[in-house]
């Protein structure tokens, strides 16, 4: 799979509407066939950055979501909400889910 790791760090003050600015573009992400996840998290250091943690089936995945027309949209809509450019760690890795965090394993409850 393709992971993805993106800072997105928006305006002050556009930083509360963020999740609703980029709803279309994220419900529209999260609706293609190859698409594993599209997750938003906000940084507890500073309110101003949201961390986009995504994931494509693979290369071919990636490729359709760039090109997709919503990628469009967002290109040239979402950048006038923002501080700086994103920053991405993009890797492809073997595998195709999130895998248990061992060295913090829960014992079973009950």
């Amino acid at each position: 799979m393709i992971f993805i790791t993106a800072k997105f760090r928006v305006l002050p003050e556009h930083a509360e509407a963020w999740p609703e600015l980029s709803r279309t573009f994220t419900e529209a992400t999260r609706a293609e066939p190859g698409c594993l996840w599209f997750d938003w998290s906000r940084s507890l250091a500073d309110s101003t950055e949201y961390v986009l943690v995504e994931a494509f089936r693979d290369g071919d995945a990636g490729g359709e979501h760039v090109g997709s027309q919503h990628f469009k949209k967002a290109q040239m809509e979402l950048p006038r909400y923002l501080a700086e450019t994103p920053r991405i760690v993009s890797q492809s890795v073997d595998q195709d889910d999130w895998s248990e965090l061992g060295e913090m394993k829960v014992p079973p409850r009950g």
